[in-house]
């Protein structure tokens, strides 16, 4: 049975909420996310519930069924194939591509999507540093850190981000932050936590804690 744009985007949403462990997602949480009333998300919950794709009760959390978690997965797949397609082979830039690709991700032919796949060289990550998950259905979780959690001194890997608004990216690409700068946090204001980071051995560089918060890094 296909799944409906919405019905996706909910799968979608629920697995980012429930993280690494599967946790529980409540009512609430989701109209958060979605930017919808409770009262239609409840009604788009007993809809999934009855296709068998949540573990759904009222008035308790909600999780993916193991034929929700497929589903979730392969919009996950699609939409980071679709980010590197358009970045790689279209010249769109990192901040550009979201809302293009959430689009893109709806599209149900498997074949298009594993000749996607085969034309980019089978990528392990989307432009924003993100795993894409294999023809399987594995996601791979890497171990990153923030740069909050890196001590003065220490030299890292930017990796990912954690926020993919335009106007973050466009932040990063006017400070000269991209997939892979080599970072040196040199010092940490004690006042406002802001830091400033010497980047690839360059330019030192001024970065507030929100920003700081939304970098993933791995130690060198």
């Amino acid at each position: 049975m296909q799944n409906s744009f919405t019905e996706e985007n909910y799968l979608k949403i629920i697995h980012a909420l429930s993280g690494r462990e599967g946790l529980e997602v409540s009512t609430n949480a989701l109209a958060e996310s979605t930017a919808t009333r409770a009262a239609s998300v409840t009604d788009m919950l007993r809809k999934l519930a009855e296709k068998g794709l949540i573990h759904y009760k009222k008035y308790q959390g909600v999780r993916l069924t193991d034929s929700g978690e497929k589903v979730a997965i392969n919009v996950i797949r699609k939409h980071r194939l679709w980010e590197v397609f358009l970045v790689e082979k279209l010249g769109f830039g990192w901040d550009e591509v979201h809302d293009i690709a959430e689009e893109l991700e709806h599209i149900p032919s498997e074949i298009l999507v594993e000749k996607l796949d085969s034309y980019l060289g089978h990528p392990k990550f989307d432009p924003h540093g993100d795993p894409i998950p294999d023809s399987k259905g594995n996601l791979m979780e890497p171990d990153y850190l923030m740069l909050t959690d890196v001590s003065v001194g220490e030299k890292v890997a930017m990796m990912g981000v954690l926020d993919h608004a335009p106007s973050f990216l466009q932040h990063l690409d006017r400070s000269g932050i991209t997939l892979g700068s080599i970072l040196e946090l040199t010092e940490i204001n004690e006042y406002d936590k802001s830091a400033s980071v010497r980047i690839n051995d360059g330019q030192t560089l001024f970065i507030s804690l929100e920003v700081s918060k939304n970098l993933l890094v791995q130690r060198l």
